[in-house]
């Protein structure tokens, strides 16, 4: 896949550093090639559930920054992607010291664009694959 934007690294940086949310829950930026990302988060005690597992919600999150971080990996400088459908599916509780997400893009069009998102939880440094997601996003362009 093709980046439309030859800066587009620096493009998925401004999406991590723009999103307040993001930053406050604590994912970090790992990698970043055309059409794929991948994040990282630090698990601490505020990122779990009641019963201790890794709450779905940040798993989400996570699975929807990094889908569309890879998505806006490909877009022109002038536009901006924004998920319009999303589906996640459970595979089992996560439980680790880090959650790992990769992000790569199915399909990218000129209006929209489709990524995949797994999400793997790391405990005593074996990852398992926890939870993956379908991001569907429009490509719009962004208002000067």
């Amino acid at each position: 896949m093709e980046p439309r934007n030859p800066d587009y690294v620096r493009q998925v940086e401004d999406i991590f550093r723009k999103a307040a949310f993001v930053t406050d829950v604590g994912y970090e930026l790992v990698r970043v090639t055309p059409g794929q990302v991948e994040t990282r988060l630090t698990v601490r005690p505020r990122h779990l559930q009641q019963d201790d597992v890794i709450h779905m919600g940040v798993q989400a999150t996570m699975a929807d920054h990094t889908g569309g971080s890879a998505a806006g990996s490909l877009i022109a400088a002038d536009q901006l992607v924004l998920t319009t459908g999303f589906t996640m599916n459970l595979l089992q509780a996560a439980v680790g010291e880090e959650l790992r997400c990769r992000a790569r893009v199915l399909r990218a069009g000129r209006t929209l664009s489709v990524v995949e998102s797994e999400v793997y939880a790391v405990a005593r440094g074996e990852e398992k694959l926890v939870s993956k997601a379908t991001v569907t996003l429009a490509v719009l362009a962004r208002k000067r």
